[in-house]
């Protein structure tokens, strides 16, 4: 989530000058980076 959100506030600040709008979509990827590694890590029969 931190790579995500540190993604949405650069996103936030260059598309929408705006820093606050930017977070919750960072923690949106970042929850979307980490369900798809989860469950690679799932399909691998991998710890998580």
């Amino acid at each position: 989530m931190s790579l995500g959100v540190s993604i949405g506030m650069v996103l936030g600040l260059t598309t929408f000058d705006n820093i606050a709008l930017g977070i919750p979509i960072g923690i949106s990827i970042g929850l979307l980076i980490g369900t798809s590694k989860d469950a690679l890590a799932k399909k691998q029969n991998k710890l998580i």
